[in-house]
């Protein structure tokens, strides 16, 4: 199972901070983690600028990134962080958003968005909320090949991880058994087993790394799971 750290800031100088200690202290991690939202789709606003995520070079370097998209209108915010991950820079290889993460509660046109995805070589992860009844995913199975499942409402961090999210994790792996499921929220060691248990190969945790006195400690207790 991968262990992603997530990065939830409310401005640039927090994510800049978060990722260097991913940089310094996770230098094994190939994944990260960046939750956008827009006030809207969820009560708060996080940072979450292209642009300035160019601009940290030596950080994101080697790093895979996942873009959670947590904004009402996914079709027309996904086009900049599409665009920008394809640029090519002259100080490394071509900097990628690997993974685009949009919501089944807000998307309007779920061709559209795998297309651009496909488009741009970054893979389409469909999330749904804690919730939203799991049978709303079914007709989206034959068009994603992965899964975000959210433990916590969406937006803040620090919440606790809602058990009834299990069943929805064992829905998707019945049915779709050979899906990438993700688990967002609510992450403490115990959580990363059982959501392993029940059919999860991917854990995102924001709180349990970050705000730990040794990220790396809190990073291998879960990576060992």
């Amino acid at each position: 199972m991968i262990v992603v750290p997530a990065i939830n800031c409310l401005d640039f100088e927090c994510a800049e901070a978060k990722l260097s200690i991913v940089k310094n202290q996770l230098s094994d991690v190939l994944w990260v983690h960046i939750d956008v939202v827009d006030g809207k789709f969820a009560p708060n606003i996080t940072w979450g600028n292209p642009v300035e995520l160019l601009t940290l070079k030596s950080y994101i370097l080697n790093l895979n990134i996942e873009v959670h998209l947590m904004v009402v209108n996914p079709e027309k915010v996904i086009d900049a962080w599409l665009k920008i991950g394809m640029a090519k820079a002259r100080w490394a290889r071509p900097y990628r958003v690997k993974r685009i993460i949009v919501h089944l509660e807000v998307m309007k046109n779920a061709e559209e968005i795998v297309s651009k995805c496909k488009a741009a070589g970054v893979e389409a992860m469909l999330a749904i909320n804690p919730d939203t009844p799991s049978d709303k995913l079914t007709p989206y199975f034959g068009q994603f090949k992965s899964f975000q499942i959210l433990g916590v409402k969406p937006g803040l961090a620090g919440q606790g991880f809602q058990m009834s999210v299990l069943d929805k994790i064992k829905f998707l792996r019945e049915r779709v058994s050979d899906a990438t499921l993700e688990v967002d929220g609510g992450i403490t060691p115990q959580i990363a087993r059982t959501a392993k248990e029940a059919g999860a190969n991917i854990i995102v945790s924001a709180s349990y790394i970050f705000d730990s006195a040794d990220p790396r400690k809190a990073y291998e207790e879960l990576a060992e799971i």
